[in-house]
């Protein structure tokens, strides 16, 4: 049958490669949009140590029958920022011994089934009412096309493997020597990075094997080639990704590349041993032929090539787990920029399990988390004014302090026990209100450096803009923690004095010729954002001023923490604030 390039190969290739990225990004975008902190804390107990993650990573591979796609999905929850680096890395390996586990079924028709799902989670997408369904659809949805894109990339390049060039190519490899060995691994790896599967490539093999077309030396050579083409994928669905999204491509690039590295000298004693193995077991040897409808078959090859990879898979993993660290130390400084050195927000820095049931500690945490807080929203300042040190994109930055927020919510939330003391409690919703208005005022902050970045001002209009960025800063000032924001260097002759938002106002429109429609506009909507954000800073100067919090930590430190509640004793109330 002749084959269509473009019909049979080019357009499944490239459709599929794009319904890849897209179930990749779908996937991604729906977890960073539902509950990160569920997430985050389930993971950290599937994968929160090394060896949990190995395990995670066998089970779950295990199960779907798919390194690629669980590769894939690291990478994906890596970019999300729900997997760090570390864990992501035992994954992986995990992810290697999985994928061996069921060799013998080759693969599962989960490409199909891809597009079933993706149909239905469409239909759930579009017509579902409620935001937490409409995420958890788009999950599901960009899994689903991740399958069905993997699918669509294999069936548009199986049909290579029926032209004569290919199998002839096939037929003349033999694995005797270390460069024949070489040669075989490097034109495995080549096939599995086209069909983005090392399970189909090893089931070829097999059958090759099986048939007699390669011998079994061969079929085994082949199966570590497989396991170094695998990462190809990966490696591709990292490349519009987050530079530690990469990193956990090239771990699984590194891993198996140094297994095989490692495996090639060792290659033909381990065959020995293996064949020495399998005739202790009572299996038989694989290279006698054994007569089926008067044709020679090979049945052993297959069992041979099985055993072989997940031996290989268990040995290359025992041997690097122990230098988990030491992959995350290096590859945290591939392609490592000045940006990375700018703190992480999503993740809490003094919100500690340990002190969560200590009011006298607990609170101190939330108080120190919030002005964390306070001092990431300021950096939005930095944004706007182009600070090469500030991180280069808003939107990514508010997600980290949107991350934050609800992190401090939920912990601050969890401190209100039944048995606490009025003065206790209000001291918590005091603090649960200036947490929501930091949340509140970094949102601010991020529209302000949004619309900066997106507009390119003339002179006239930089003057406005300049302005009222020193403004917003000048107020911030007596909320901001000692540390933070470095001080702006004002324009000569303010000396701590700006213009009113009115007046800021009426300078643009007043601008005339000198600005076009579009920076108006840009800088009336600046205006509006800075003036919210002025009520809020406020609205938390005033919140912190409602309660006197050290007081009332004053006597928490000093009362036996098992001491009942007393709503009626006067002595207990609120506290005005000194």
């Amino acid at each position: 049958m002749e084959i269509d390039i473009f019909k049979d190969i080019l357009v499944p290739v490239i459709g599929g490669l794009g319904l890849f990225m897209l179930g990749l990004e779908f996937m991604a975008n729906g977890i960073q949009a539902l509950s990160v902190n569920r997430m985050r804390a389930f993971l950290a107990k599937a994968a929160g140590t090394p060896i949990k993650g190995v395990m995670a990573g066998t089970l779950i591979t295990g199960v779907i029958q798919s390194s690629t796609a669980m590769t894939v999905m690291v990478v994906g929850l890596v970019n999300a920022g729900v997997v760090a680096l570390r864990p992501a890395i035992s994954v992986i390996m995990g992810a290697n011994i999985g994928t061996t586990l069921g060799n013998g079924l080759i693969a599962l028709p989960l490409g199909p089934l891809g597009l079933i799902f993706a149909g239905i989670f469409a239909l759930v997408y579009c017509f579902g009412k409620k935001e937490k369904t409409r995420n958890i659809a788009l999950t599901c949805m960009g899994f689903a096309l991740i399958f069905y894109g993997l699918n669509l990339m294999t069936g548009g390049l199986r049909p290579l493997r029926n032209m004569p060039e290919v199998m002839e190519l096939l037929q003349t490899l033999h694995a005797d020597s270390y460069l024949n060995l070489i040669k075989c691994v490097l034109i495995a790896a080549s096939i599995t990075a086209l069909i983005h599967s090392s399970s189909a490539t090893i089931g070829i093999v097999m059958g090759l094997g099986a048939a007699g077309v390669l011998d079994w030396q061969t079929a085994v050579a082949f199966s570590l080639g497989a396991d170094l083409g695998t990462t190809i994928t990966s490696w591709m669905a990292s490349l519009n990704l987050s530079k530690n999204a990469k990193r956990a491509a090239y771990a699984h690039i590194s891993f198996n590349l140094i297994g095989v590295c490692i495996t090639v000298p060792l290659f033909f004693v381990s065959i020995g041993i293996l064949k020495w193995g399998m005739g202790a077991l009572g299996m038989g040897d694989p290279s006698v032929a054994v007569m089926v409808n008067g044709h020679e078959t090979f049945p052993l090859v297959p069992v041979a090539v099985g055993l072989y990879s997940t031996v290989f898979n268990i040995f290359n993993t025992l041997l690097l787990f122990p230098f988990v660290g030491v992959f995350e130390r290096v590859l945290s400084n591939v392609g490592r920029t000045d940006e990375e050195d700018v703190e992480d927000y999503s993740v809490p820095k003094f919100l500690s399990r340990q002190v969560a049931d200590d009011f006298a500690k607990a609170v101190p945490a939330v108080q120190q988390e919030t002005a964390r807080h306070l001092q990431a929203g300021a950096m939005f300042l930095n944004i706007a004014r182009g600070d090469r040190k500030a991180p280069a994109d808003p939107g990514e930055h508010y997600l980290a302090t949107d991350i934050l927020s609800r992190d401090i919510r939920a912990y601050t939330a969890n401190l209100m026990k039944e048995d606490l003391p009025y003065e206790q409690l209000d001291l918590i919703a005091s603090l649960i209100e200036e947490a929501d208005f930091t949340a509140a005022l970094a949102e601010s902050m991020h529209q302000v450096a949004r619309r900066v970045k997106r507009e390119k001002f003339g002179s006239h209009a930089q003057v406005i803009v300049d302005a009222a960025l020193n403004r917003l800063d000048a107020a911030l000032r007596p909320i901001l923690p000692t540390y933070g924001v470095p001080d702006p260097v004002m324009p000569p002759g303010h000396h701590g004095s700006f213009p009113e938002i009115e007046e800021l106002r009426a300078r643009t429109l007043n601008l005339g010729p000198d600005a076009g429609a579009g920076e108006r506009g840009t800088i009336l909507a600046l205006l509006g954002s800075v003036e919210r954000a002025e009520l809020l800073i406020q609205r938390i100067a005033a919140e912190r001023a409602s309660v006197n919090r050290q007081a009332i930590l004053t006597r928490a430190q000093s009362r036996p923490q098992s001491e009942p509640r007393r709503d009626e004793d006067p002595g207990f109330g609120a506290v005005p604030a000194e």
